[in-house]
C-alpha cells in the first residue's frame, strides 16, 4: 500500500511553504562543497573559483575553511564577480568581501569563517566567480576534491580584482572555498542532497553542471511555485556513512560530518539521503574489521543520521542505491556485497523510518540483469550514471517530491 500524501509528509508544498514564511529575508544555503580532504601546499597565489548557486538574492556572504590545515590559514583579499569567458571577469562587476569589516581574514586549524554580507543581486542558477588570496605559503591546503569545476591558480601577486586573471595552472578541485548563502525572498529554504559520488556528481562532464542536484536545481526554476527551494550539493566520492576515509574512500564519515555539512546549513528543510554503497565495497575490498560492516550497521547509522535530522526539525527521504555489477577497479561488485545492497534497499522502502522514499534502483536499474545499470544511463564504468542518467534522478525526486505530492493520499 502506497504510503500517504508525500505533501502531507514533507510539508513540502510551496505555495504553503511562502504563505507561512514571515515576511522578510533570511539567509539560506545556495551552494555548497563540503570539505573532504587535505590538498597541497600552496605558494603565494590568487585562486579564481566558478560557481553557480542555485537560488537567488540581494545580498551574499561565503564560508572558507582550513579544515585540513596543518598552521593557522591566512586569506585575503577575498572577491567576488560576475564571470565573462573563461577565467576573466566581467568589468565593473567584482566586489570585495570583508571578514569583521576586514580585507583579511586568519582561520585556525580545523575551523571555518564566514564573511560579512555584501549588497550583490544574484539571480538562481547565475554563475560567481570568488577570487582568494594567499599572502603567504601554506603547508596543506583543504579541498573539495572532486570540485568538476575549473579553478584557475596564478602564483605571485594578488590578482583577485583583475578582469584578466594572470596565466598559471588550473585544476578541478574546490579550494577552501565550502559554502555560498544568499538573502532570499520570504519563505526560501535548502534540500540537502548528502551522499557519495552519485550525488557529488562523478561520470559528468567538467564545467558542464551536470549532476542529478544541479538537474533539479534548474528543474525547481522553471515554476514560480518552487523557485524559492534551494538545492546544495553535499555530496563526496568515496564517502561513508560509517567510517573516515581511507584510500580509496574519502572525507568524513557521514555520521561525523552530516551536522555541518547538511543540518546546520542555514535554511535547510529537507535532506536527501543516498549513501551507504561505499560502505558495501569497503567491505569487499579492505581488510581491517573496522571496515567490515553488515547490511544492519548501515541500516543504524541510517537510523542515527534520521535520529538526529528529526531532532533539527528537519524532514530526511531515502533514496535507494543504485546496482554496480561489472564495476572497474579499484571496485568490485562481490555477490555478498549485492545481498547487503538488497536488504538496504528492501529496508528503505518498507521500513517508514524515512519521511518519504525515493526509488532511483527502479529507475536506473537494468530490469534484464537487476545488478547492473540500465545501459543507456552508464557512464562506461558500470558505477556512475551518466548525464542523461542524472536528468533521470533529478526528474524522479522532483516527479515524487512535487507532482505525487499535490495529487492527494493514495
Amino acid at each position: 500500500m502506497r504510503r500517504a500524501c508525500l505533501g502531507f509528509l514533507l510539508g513540502i508544498s510551496a505555495s504553503l511553504l511562502l504563505a507561512q514564511a514571515p515576511m522578510e529575508r533570511a539567509w539560506v544555503s545556495a551552494w555548497t562543497a563540503p570539505p573532504d580532504s587535505e590538498g597541497p601546499p600552496l605558494k603565494p597565489q590568487t585562486i579564481r573559483q566558478i560557481l553557480r548557486p542555485s537560488i537567488g538574492g540581494s545580498s551574499l556572504r561565503i564560508r572558507l575553511s582550513n579544515l585540513f590545515g596543518k598552521a593557522p590559514l591566512t586569506l585575503g583579499p577575498v572577491h567576488v564577480a560576475v564571470p565573462a569567458t573563461g577565467s576573466a571577469i566581467q568589468p565593473g562587476s567584482d566586489l570585495a568581501l570583508r571578514f569583521g569589516g576586514k580585507p583579511t581574514v586568519t582561520i585556525p586549524v580545523g575551523g571555518s569563517a564566514l564573511s560579512d554580507p555584501v549588497p550583490m543581486k544574484v539571480a538562481a542558477l547565475q554563475e560567481l566567480a570568488i577570487s582568494l588570496y594567499l599572502p603567504t605559503e601554506v603547508p596543506a591546503s583543504t579541498i573539495h576534491g572532486f570540485g568538476n569545476r575549473t579553478a584557475y591558480l596564478s602564483r605571485g601577486a594578488d590578482a583577485t580584482a583583475a578582469v584578466a586573471f594572470p596565466p598559471g595552472e588550473t585544476d578541478d578541485s574546490r579550494y577552501f572555498l565550502s559554502d555560498v548563502e544568499v538573502a532570499a525572498v520570504p519563505g526560501a529554504q535548502t534540500l540537502v542532497a548528502f551522499g557519495d559520488s552519485i550525488t557529488d556528481g562523478v561520470g559528468s562532464k567538467l564545467d558542464g553542471y551536470g549532476r542529478w542536484p544541479d538537474a533539479l536545481a534548474a528543474r525547481l526554476q522553471d515554476s514560480p511555485a518552487t523557485a524559492a527551494i534551494a538545492v546544495v550539493n553535499a555530496g563526496i566520492a568515496g564517502n561513508r556513512i560509517l567510517n573516515d576515509g581511507v584510500d580509496p574512500f574519502v572525507g568524513p564519515s557521514g555520521l561525523a560530518r552530516f551536522d555541518r555539512d547538511a543540518l546546520d546549513k542555514p535554511g535547510a528543510r529537507w535532506v536527501l539521503l543516498l549513501s551507504g554503497s561505499n560502505d558495501i565495497s569497503a567491505s569487499d575490498m579492505l581488510p581491517l574489521s573496522k571496515d567490515q560492516v553488515s547490511a544492519q550497521q548501515i541500516i543504524e547509522g541510517m537510523k542515527r543520521l534520521i535520529a538526529r535530522a528529526h531532532a533539527k526539525g528537519l524532514r530526511i527521504m531515502g533514496a535507494t542505491l543504485l546496482p554496480k555489477a561489472g564495476v572497474r577497479k579499484p571496485f568490485v561488485h562481490t555477490e555478498a556485497g549485492a545481498a547487503k545492497r538488497r536488504v538496504l534497499n528492501d529496508w528503505i522502502r518498507s521500513s517508514g523510518a524515512f519521511d518519504a522514499i525515493v526509488d532511483f534502483e527502479q529507475v536506473m536499474g537494468d530490469p534484464a540483469r537487476p545488478d547492473h545499470l540500465l545501459p543507456a544511463y552508464d557512464s562506461g564504468d558500470h558505477l556512475h550514471p551518466n548525464e542523461a542518467g542524472y536528468q533521470a534522478m533529478a526528474a524522479l525526486v522532483y516527479r515524487r517530491l512535487f507532482v505525487e505530492a499535490s495529487s492527494g493520499p493514495h
